[in-house]
Order: structure tokens, then C-alpha cells, then sequence
């Protein structure tokens, strides 16, 4: 797809679908109202018919009006005036290209954001233009067998500005574009089925990418490997699989010797709960757990294309879990990669005991930053639903930077507590500690958990369980937090 900017006059531009936006009840913004003008106030009195509500998201696609240069001309509904802000331009937006998506244009031009929208700046208008049309157009990679839908014509997206926006909307564009490749790169491999997308595919994928982006390094341990460095809590959640774990750590370099920000990914390609066993309702689903990982590597994905000046790791710890005879039962006990030891109480608590390797592992790379990323509890889901990711450190300032940066990006993530009370519910009789804590504030405990191997790092954990996927008729993986995570990227390398 194909971005740029113009300005001058809505009437005037050349193409296939000039888009306006209309106002709740009938108030006409200034590109419409300058169309209206054209031809001769024949875009009013079809609004006066009474056919058109403009309420948010409504559209209806008209012939050119006389005096327009385009071929046809969408109506978009905006709501009310005083609540057009950028959730509203989001999806006023996303329904246009839903609608021009089932035309024959290959280009459009549109007004929706001009002059402007309630609390957007000139950047992100650009960039949630460009992440919404990514985002609306995505097609799921489906097995389906017979013909294919034919994918939309639409492939030149122009935006109406005012000239003194057009340079900074311009980098919006440009930096949209990247992270919705990062976000179709990590719903591509989220909705992948679990015999497909194994963790030797992930490792594939890894590879394919490093080798399109010169400042992209891979490394991929296998099981033996695994072994030597002697990461025992992660092979002790891939033992009852005959799938071998991978270890895939990539290494982006584009600010010389500065000390990396490191992203730790939940790899676990598919969950059946090993022994602790899940319930068979939605177990389907479970193919989704390793949506940390792919959000790691679709970070990449997109730090790469944007060259970003920033030095980034990523920890990719890559399994199935599942029930077998070889595989870890309740109260086994298990040695960390750290050296600690871990009672296994639960073998459906396997995330943080991947994660657990990953984050000791990220030490001899000495990092500035490390933040793990996994769909870790479903005690996350009850908390914040599919809403917010939860946001766990013992670092203020970095909660805070998180925080942010999943605002801006409209990629919330909402921060919980941790503390020493908490961890009391990890005490074990056997280890040096229980791999759960009871029912009672299951994610701020796996939270903590995970914190027995962070001492002395500058760490925050986003349990994603809520939001890396939808449900339903909708079911498919989201790419979040790949926006959240760029976001952070772009502002630490604009600093």
C-alpha cells in the first residue's frame, strides 16, 4: 500500500474516491462543504432526504457530483462534532476502507482528518491512518480449499492536510506503515494452526527475516543447546512433546555500542496444560500462547523496516506443552537456568517457566531494558478483560514510560501492583519456590515470580492474555502489543 499527502481543494483532486466526513445531524465539515459548493449544494439536499444518519462509521458511497474530479465520492459519518477525537477517527476511518474495499478504486483521497480531529497531532493522524488501513484490509492466512476472495484494488491511500501538518504527517505515514508490517507479521503467525506453526517454524520465520535486513542477526539453539546452557525450568515444559523447543534469540544493531533493550517472548506454540490438562472447551485456542513471541518477532519485523537507531534483543523460548509419560508432573521440582529451584505445582503454569530461562538468559547481554512479553495468566483476562494488557515492574519510572507509550499508540496497558506480600504466596516446603501462588491475584504473583529473576535488571513484564486474541466470530490474533512496544522504541530513539 501506498501512502502520501496533498493539499489544496477537495473538489479539485484527481481520484478514484474522494472521501468526506458528515457531522451528527447534517453539519457538513469543510471538504464537504467545499464539494457541496462545487455542485451546487447537491451533497445538502441529498443529507436532507433524511437517508444518511452520520452517525459514527456509517457510510454510503455516491456517483461524482458535478464539479468534483473524482470518479465517486464515500460519505463517512463522524458522530458529533465535539466527540470526534481519535478513537472516532479510528473507526470512521476503518469503515470507509471496509466500504471502498468491496469497489474497483485503486486510489482515494481523504478529508477525514482535515482540518483536524479532537486531541490527534499531525504525526499520529498519519500513522493511525496507515495502521488502520493495514489493519482493516489484513486477510487471515487461511487453509481453506476453492477459490480465494480476490484481495481489494485499493493500493494508494492519499490524505487531505493542511500544509503546514503535511511534513509531520508524512513521518505518521512512513512509521505506520512499519509497525503495521510488525502487527501482520505477528497475527500471521498467531493464527497459524499449532501443526503448522511450531517452534522450528518460528525459527524459520526468524531466519527469513534476518536474512531480508542487513542489521538483523539470528541464533537458533536447539534442544541439546538448550541443555548446555543449562536452562532446566524452560525444558522442563517441553518434555512431554515429541515437537523439539527452540531457543531463537535475534539481534538487531542500529546505535553502535549502546546497551540493548531486550524483549523476552512466551513462545509456547501450543498449550494443552501438560498433566495439569486444560478443559477441552476453546482448548483450540490455546494455539495463541505463543502470540508473546510472535509480537517479539514482529517488533523486530518493524524496528527493522523503520531502521530505527536502537539497539534490540530478542529472546524467543519456543515449546509445546504437553501430556505425555516423559512429561513434568505436580511437584516435580526443576533447576533454573539461575540456579534456583522451582516446585512445579501446576504444569499449566508453564509460561513463567520458560520465561524464567529467558529473562537469566538476557543478562549476558548485558541490557539496558528488558520487558518480557507473554499471554501468561487468565487471571489477567478476569482483572482487565481484552481491553488492557496488565503492566508489572518494580520500576516506576518504566511503568510509566510503558504506560505512555500504550496511550499514545492506542495499545493500552494498565499497571498492578507487586510487592513482598504477594510473593509470600510463592513459599514452597521442597524449592527454593512454588511455580504458583494460589487462585487469590493470579497474575500479580506470576508477576512476582518471574521477578525472583530480574534482581538488579530494568525489567517489566505485560501479561497479554486479554488481548493478543479475539474470541467468537471474530476469532483471530490482534498483533498487540506490537504498537505499544513500537511506540516505546520510536520515542527511546527519538530521545
Amino acid at each position: 500500500m501506498e501512502f502520501n499527502t496533498a493539499t489544496g481543494s477537495a473538489a479539485q483532486a484527481h481520484s478514484d474516491c474522494t472521501i468526506v466526513g458528515i457531522h451528527e445531524p447534517r453539519e457538513l465539515t469543510a471538504a464537504a462543504a467545499e464539494i457541496d459548493k462545487h455542485s451546487g449544494g447537491r451533497l445538502l439536499a441529498w443529507l436532507k432526504r433524511g437517508d444518511f444518519t452520520a452517525k459514527s462509521g456509517e457510510t454510503r458511497l455516491l456517483d461524482a457530483l458535478p464539479g468534483d474530479s473524482s470518479t465517486r465520492i464515500l460519505v463517512v459519518g463522524l458522530g458529533p462534532r465535539k466527540k470526534y477525537d481519535a478513537k472516532a477517527y479510528r473507526r470512521a476511518f476503518a469503515a470507509a476502507i471496509r466500504a471502498l474495499s468491496q469497489t474497483g478504486a485503486r486510489n482515494c483521497m481523504s478529508w477525514l482528518a482535515h482540518p483536524s480531529v479532537t486531541g490527534l497531532d499531525s504525526y499520529y493522524t498519519g500513522r493511525f491512518t496507515a495502521e488502520t488501513t493495514l489493519h482493516t484490509l489484513y486477510r487471515v492466512p487461511d487453509l481453506k480449499t476453492g477459490k480465494k476472495q480476490p484481495l481489494p484494488s485499493l493500493k494508494r491511500i492519499s490524505l487531505g492536510v493542511e500544509k503546514k501538518d503535511r511534513k509531520e504527517v508524512d513521518r505518521g505515514l512512513a512509521d505506520g506503515a512499519g509497525i503495521a508490517e510488525g502487527v501482520r507479521t505477528a497475527r500471521d503467525l498467531g493464527n497459524l494452526p499449532a501443526n503448522v506453526c511450531t517452534p522450528r517454524y518460528l525459527a524459520q520465520v526468524a531466519r527469513g527475516l534476518a536474512g531480508k535486513h542487513k542489521a538483523l542477526t539470528v541464533q537458533v539453539h536447539d534442544e541439546k543447546a538448550i541443555a548446555k546452557f543449562k536452562m532446566g525450568s524452560f525444558l522442563s515444559v517441553t518434555r512431554g512433546s515429541q515437537e523439539p523447543p527452540r531457543l531463537i534469540v535475534l539481534q538487531y544493531k542500529g546505535a553502535g555500542k549502546a546497551a540493548p533493550i531486550a524483549l523476552v517472548g512466551k513462545g509456547i506454540t501450543f498449550d494443552t496444560g501438560g498433566i495439569s490438562i486444560k478443559p477441552s472447551a476453546a482448548m483450540d485456542e490455546m494455539k495463541f500462547d505463543m502470540c508473546g513471541a510472535a509480537s517479539v518477532i514482529g517488533a523486530f519485523a518493524a524496528v527493522a523496516a523503520l531502521k530505527l537507531p536502537v539497539n534490540l534483543v530478542g529472546i524467543v523460548l519456543a515449546c509445546e506443552n504437553m501430556p505425555s509419560g516423559t512429561a513434568t508432573k505436580p511437584g516435580d521440582i526443576v533447576t533454573s537456568l539461575s540456579g534456583q529451584t522451582i516446585e512445579v505445582l501446576n504444569t499449566d503454569a508453564e509460561g513463567r517457566l520458560v520465561l524464567a530461562d529467558g529473562l537469566t538468559y538476557a543478562r549476558r547481554f548485558n541490557p539496558d531494558t528488558v520487558i518480557d512479553i507473554a499471554t501468561l495468566t487468565g487471571a489477567c483476562v478476569i482483572a482487565l478483560g481484552n481491553q488492557y494488557a496488565g503492566l508489572m515492574s518494580d520500576n516506576a519510572k518504566l511503568t510509566a514510560e510503558l504506560k505512555s507509550a500504550g496511550e499514545r499508540a492506542a495499545d493500552g496497558a494498565w499497571p498492578m501492583p507487586m510487592g513482598e506480600e504477594y510473593t509470600e504466596q510463592l513459599k514452597s516446603n521442597f524449592a527454593d519456590m512454588a511455580n504458583i501462588g494460589g487462585r487469590e491475584a493470579g497474575a500479580i504473583t506470576a508477576a512476582c515470580f518471574l521477578g525472583k529473576f530480574t534482581a538488579g535488571l530494568r525489567w517489566a513484564h505485560l501479561d497479554i492474555a486479554g488481548v493478543a486474541w479475539l474470541s467468537g466470530d471474530k476469532k483471530g490474533a490482534t498483533g498487540r502489543p506490537v504498537p505499544l512496544l513500537l511506540d516505546f522504541l520510536l520515542n527511546r530513539a527519538n530521545a
